[in-house]
C-alpha cells in the first residue's frame, strides 16, 4: 500500500520539481561551450562530441531505465539516476582531456539523465496520477522542466561570470542532489487497469515496433531531439560568432524555457481535448517556419529574443502529446519502457544534431547548413504525424467487461 502522504498532489509537485532541476541544469550546458573549452583547451567539436555522447547515452539508457521503473517503481530509478547525474556533472568539471570529458559529461551524465530526468517522471505520472488528470499533469511536468531552463540559464551564466566555468558546474550540480530526496514521493508501481491485457516486456516491444503509428511517432520524435539539442548546444556559440554577448545568449536560452512553460502546459491541456497527432504536426510545421524566419531576416538582439520566445512555445510541447499517444496506444503497464524507446529515437536525433553542428562548423566555419537541415526536418516531421491513428493498438485493446 502506498503511504497516505503520497497523494496525487504531492506526487505531481515532487515530479515537477525533479523535472525543473534535472532539465534546468541539462539545458544550460551550451553556455559552457566556450568558457569550459577555454579553461581546458578543448576545441568546439570536442565539447560538442561529449554533449552528443551524453544525448546518445541518455537515449540508450532510457528504455532500460523505463523497464526497471515499470517493474520496480520510478522512485528507485530516479534516486539512482540523480546520484549518477551529480557525479557526472562534478567529474565533467574536472575533465582535462577530450576522452575524459566524453566519459564524464557524456557517458556518466547521460546515464544519470536516463534515470533521473523528467522522462521517468512522465512514466510515473502515467501510473500514479488518475487518468482524468494525467494529460494535464504531464504537461505541467514538462512545463516545470522548461521553467528550470528559464531559471538555470541566467543562473549558470552568473555563476560562470562570478566563479568560472569549473566552479559553476559544481555549484549547479548541488541542485540535482535534491532529486533522490524528491524521488521518495514517486515510489511504487501504481495501479494498472484490470482491463489491460497481460503482456510481457518482450511481447510489448515486439508488438509496438510492428505498429505503424508507433513507428511514425518514433520517427517524428527523432526530429524533436535534433532540433532541441542543436539549438541548446550551438545557439550560444552561434550568437557569439555574430558578435553578441554571452548574456544575450543566456537570455535567449532562458526565454525558450520561459515561453515553453506556456507551450508545454497548453499542450498538456489541449492534448486532453483535441487530436494529438494534429497538434504535433502543427508544432513541427511552426518550428520550420520559426527557423526559416530566424535565418532569413537580419539578426539583432530583438530578433534573437523574439526567436527564443517563438521557439519556446514549440519547444517541449511535443513531450506530453507524444507520451500521451504512447499511453493511449498501449496502456500504462509498459509505459516507461515503450516511451523510452520513442525517446531513444529523440536522443539519436539529439546526438546527430549536436555532433553534426560541431562538425559542420569546423568544416565550414558557419552553422548556415544546419539551420536549413533543421527546417527540412521540421517539415518532414509535420508530414509523418498526419497518418497516425489515435486509438488503442489491437493487441492492447481492453478486455470485455
Amino acid at each position: 500500500m502506498p503511504a497516505r502522504w503520497r497523494t496525487p498532489t504531492v506526487i505531481i509537485v515532487a515530479g515537477c520539481l525533479i523535472g525543473l532541476v534535472s532539465f534546468g541544469l541539462r539545458s544550460s550546458f551550451g553556455l559552457f561551450t566556450d568558457p569550459l573549452s577555454a579553461v581546458r583547451g578543448f576545441d568546439r567539436e570536442t565539447f560538442a562530441f561529449a554533449i552528443a555522447v551524453q544525448n546518445l547515452m541518455w537515449g540508450l539508457g532510457q528504455p532500460v531505465a523505463g523497464a526497471i521503473a515499470d517493474r520496480y517503481g520510478s522512485g528507485r530509478v530516479l534516486a539512482g539516476g540523480g546520484v549518477l547525474y551529480v557525479l557526472g556533472t562534478v567529474l565533467m568539471a574536472e575533465s582535462t582531456s577530450g576522452a575524459t570529458l566524453a566519459l564524464t559529461g557524456g557517458v556518466l551524465l547521460g546515464l544519470g539523465l536516463a534515470g533521473g530526468s523528467f522522462m521517468i517522471v512522465l512514466a510515473a505520472f502515467a501510473r500514479l496520477v488518475p487518468e482524468e488528470r494525467r494529460s494535464w499533469a504531464m504537461g505541467l511536468a514538462t512545463a516545470a522542466g522548461s521553467l528550470g531552463q528559464f531559471l538555470f540559464a541566467p543562473l549558470g551564466q552568473a555563476f560562470i561570470a562570478s566563479y568560472g566555468a569549473v566552479t559553476a558546474l559544481v555549484l549547479l550540480s548541488c541542485f540535482v542532489a535534491l532529486v533522490p530526496l524528491l524521488a521518495t514521493a514517486l515510489t511504487g508501481r501504481g495501479d494498472v487497469a484490470e482491463s489491460e491485457p497481460e503482456v510481457s516486456t518482450r511481447e510489448a516491444i515486439r508488438g509496438a515496433l510492428s505498429h505503424p503509428s508507433y513507428l511514425l511517432l518514433t520517427a517524428g520524435f527523432f526530429v524533436c531531439g535534433f532540433h532541441i539539442a542543436f539549438v541548446t548546444t550551438h545557439l550560444p556559440p552561434y550568437l557569439g560568432d555574430l558578435g553578441f554577448s554571452g548574456s544575450l545568449a543566456a537570455w535567449s536560452v532562458a526565454l525558450i524555457g520561459l515561453f515553453n512553460v506556456v507551450g508545454a502546459y497548453m499542450a498538456g491541456v489541449l492534448g486532453g481535448r483535441m487530436s494529438r497527432r494534429l497538434l504535433l504536426s502543427g508544432i513541427y510545421f511552426s518550428r520550420a517556419i520559426a527557423f526559416a524566419l530566424f535565418v532569413a531576416l537580419p539578426t539583432s538582439a530583438f530578433s534573437v529574443l523574439l526567436f527564443g520566445a517563438a521557439i519556446g512555445l514549440l519547444w517541449l510541447s511535443t513531450v506530453p502529446l507524444t507520451s500521451g499517444l504512447v499511453a493511449l496506444m498501449f496502456g500504462t503497464r509498459h509505459a516507461g519502457m515503450l516511451f523510452g524507446v520513442v525517446f531513444l529515437s529523440h536522443q539519436v536525433g539529439a546526438f546527430i544534431g549536436v555532433w553534426l553542428g560541431g562538425a559542420v562548423y569546423e568544416a565550414t566555419g558557419a552553422y548556415d547548413a544546419m539551420w536549413w537541415v533543421s527546417i527540412a526536418l521540421g517539415l518532414a516531421a509535420a508530414a509523418v504525424h498526419l497518418p497516425i491513428h489515435e486509438r488503442r493498438a489491437p493487441r492492447w485493446a481492453p478486455a470485455p467487461a
